[in-house]
């Protein structure tokens, strides 16, 4: 049986860690934040066939090649209800917040719920983790035993709240229940920066000790 790769991006204004899953030729697009040639390009090389988009949250910076690479493989986008309208509202995904373009996209064609979801030779589960903001969510792939988080948990750092209907108890309550509760074992993939595992943070994250 052909075992899963993760594959890490950095794309975007603010180089942000889009993953692209592997399995059988098969591969998920995660937060395709920008660069849209540079990612197709990528994928193109290495001659995978995209199944899905699957979005973490729907910051400006993990979404910006959200329509090339929709359009170009013609495959869905997945994105949590509660943040519906923010792929096509400048105001609310942030991009209208900072010095760059801003970010407008269609919406998404398929909501991201919680709990175990099937996605062709991909297996993972659901957990809503907002708080950075209120759609963000985490996929936990149990048998490859790590956790996409989005940028609700950073290696030593947690995620902003400063953001549109960012709220940081409401962030801590989703890491202390649906991230620290994973084995310490488990890798842990951020929006930004370098991985890390869930024990390393529990022992080491100042924001978490």
């Amino acid at each position: 049986m052909s075992k899963m790769k993760i594959h890490t991006l950095g794309l975007g204004p603010m180089g942000t860690n889009c993953y692209i899953l592997e399995s059988k030729n098969d591969c998920l697009i995660i937060d395709p934040g920008g660069d849209s040639v540079k990612l197709i390009e990528w994928i193109k090389q290495k001659e995978l066939r995209p199944q899905a988009i699957l979005l973490t949250h729907a910051h400006f910076d993990h979404i910006g090649a959200v329509d090339d690479a929709r359009d170009i493989y013609h495959i869905p986008v997945y994105l949590h209800e509660e943040e519906a309208d923010w792929l096509g509202d400048p105001g609310k995904n942030g991009s209208k917040m900072f010095p760059v373009k801003q970010i407008i996209a269609r919406d998404a064609d398929e909501n991201l719920k919680p709990g175990n979801m099937k996605l062709g030779h991909f297996e993972f589960e659901v957990r809503h983790t907002p708080g950075h903001s209120p759609g963000s969510v985490s996929l936990v792939f149990h048998k490859e035993k790590y956790v996409i988080v989005g940028d609700a948990l950073f290696q030593r750092g947690i995620g902003r709240t400063d953001l549109y209907r960012g709220d940081l108890p409401t962030l801590m309550q989703s890491i202390t229940d649906q991230l620290l509760t994973l084995p310490d074992f488990y890798k842990v993939y951020p929006g930004h920066g370098p991985e890390t595992t869930i024990g390393e943070e529990q022992a080491k994250n100042p924001f978490l000790i």
